[in-house]
């Protein structure tokens, strides 16, 4: 209950919700592994490449947790240790970039609003920089 003369306070939505919740990430994933499942480069560093389902499934998990969405990642798979679960894989500048190309090309395809864009880009360009592990 709100005492006279005080206001409530708005809390800003998560970048999750902003997005459109689960929805969203499911659709960002699936557009984002279409185009890696056409890129022989790309899906060479996949140990299994049959497995991308596995793989949609747990980037869609991790995405949603990290921008304020369920833990289910967390339940599933523990800690994202993003550096230690990427280091068995070859990922130099050229992984790097059309990784980097596919997601933007998915957030793209998808139009979330402008502040949701930015936020996704200026998380995943650094990120993507810190899973490589070749020159």
């Amino acid at each position: 209950m709100l005492d006279e003369g005080s206001s409530p306070v708005v809390e800003s939505a998560t970048v999750y919700e902003a997005a459109g919740g689960m929805p969203f990430f499911v659709a960002l994933v699936d557009r984002f592994y279409a185009g890696v499942a056409a890129d022989p480069a790309l899906l060479a560093i996949y140990p299994e490449p049959g497995d991308l389902p596995g793989a949609r499934h747990r980037l869609t998990l991790f995405l949603a947790q990290y921008w304020g969405g369920p833990r289910t990642y967390d339940q599933e798979r523990g800690h994202p240790r993003l550096r230690m679960r990427h280091a068995g894989f070859a990922i130099g500048s050229a992984e790097r970039d059309a990784w980097l190309g596919h997601m933007r090309a998915a957030i793209a395809e998808l139009e979330p609003p402008a502040d949701v864009a930015d936020r996704l880009e200026d998380y995943f360009s650094p990120v993507a920089e810190g899973m490589r592990n070749r020159p």
